[in-house]
């Protein structure tokens, strides 16, 4: 539909595309019957003035269109974006930093816009700004940017090598897939703050499984971080059936710049050191040179997946 440059991957099932001069309804009316024809799938699409209005048309409206499509606009932020409540209903909004706006007062995006700038930059730093500006349907990002300029996504997909039927067994892959994904993301020096687990059930339970995310307040590429989201999903959603393929992904994506630490959290900084002193090792002395407990262990894969090269073992 669009050329490759004019596409970014978000999570496994969502894309942002820059339609262009073509007109983006119809291009959406187009998308979904080809994925119709092609998967038997229905899919609902956002359009907006830019990426964030573009989400927030796809999350807050586009699933309740008869069409399954929905159109922010500049001026739409005003009569639609200004009402959402709870806050938390807003792209990029967590459930803490929901609780610290209640506080000060704010329980809607449209008090959120109306608040002074100086105070949320004053309480947040640079998130202040972000969200200031996302309130106002503002945002700057582009599509189209080099692929690591722009990436906007690290993930990890592994097919088991057995099924799963033990809790401990799959948190221990787990931890491992969210170790590598951390590893990425702080390889190019990134943070994200959206985490995508996908649990798929094997043959014998009819295949299935689910997808799903959660944003935090504070971007990570902290592995503790990323797993524990990911233990809240999976013992949220898990439904206690065989295993077979496991999947993470970091996304909603920054630039790794300090972060301004809360009280609870003045240990952030040295697990973020070690997590790149670990991936120095890693680096100089192999994969197998540095592993977590769980890697030896039979439901661990990463000291099998060591010695594999493209696929094979070496």
């Amino acid at each position: 539909f669009v050329p490759e440059k004019c596409v970014h991957t978000y999570s496994i099932d969502e894309s942002f595309l820059d339609a262009g001069k073509e007109d983006p309804e119809e291009m959406a009316k187009a998308i979904q019957s080809s994925m119709w024809r092609e998967f038997g799938l229905m899919c609902t699409v956002g359009i907006g003035d830019n990426m964030l209005l573009s989400k927030l048309a796809l999350d807050l409206e586009s699933k309740k269109t008869k069409s399954g499509i929905a159109r922010w606009r500049y001026e739409d932020v005003p009569n639609k974006l200004w009402k959402v409540h709870p806050l938390s209903k807003m792209w990029g909004i967590g459930g803490r930093m929901e609780r610290n706006l209640n506080r000060m007062g704010i329980s809607t995006v449209g008090q959120l816009a109306k608040f002074p700038l100086e105070l949320l930059e004053k309480k947040f730093g640079i998130m202040g700004n972000q969200l200031y500006y996302h309130a106002h349907g503002i945002d700057l990002s582009e599509i189209g940017a080099p692929l690591m300029q722009g990436q906007i996504s690290f993930g990890k997909s592994q097919i088991l090598l057995r099924d799963y039927t033990k809790r401990e067994e799959i948190k221990a892959v787990l931890l491992e897939i969210c170790e590598e994904v951390a590893r990425r993301a702080r390889t190019h020096n990134k943070v994200g703050r959206t985490i995508s687990l996908g649990i798929g059930y094997s043959k014998d339970e009819l295949g299935g499984g689910f997808h799903r995310s959660k944003t935090i307040d504070l971007p990570t590429n902290i592995t503790m971080d990323i797993y524990r989201c990911c233990l809240m999903l999976f013992h949220t959603f898990y439904s206690g059936k065989t295993v077979r393929s496991i999947s993470v992904t970091l996304s909603n994506i920054e630039d790794d710049v300090h972060q301004q630490l809360s009280l609870f959290e003045v240990d952030n900084e040295k697990r973020r050191k070690l997590g790149f002193v670990m991936d120095g090792i890693r680096s100089k002395y192999g994969s197998k040179a540095i592993l977590r407990a769980v890697s030896y262990t039979p439901a661990g894969t990463a000291l099998h997946r060591a010695g594999l090269t493209g696929g094979h073992k070496s």
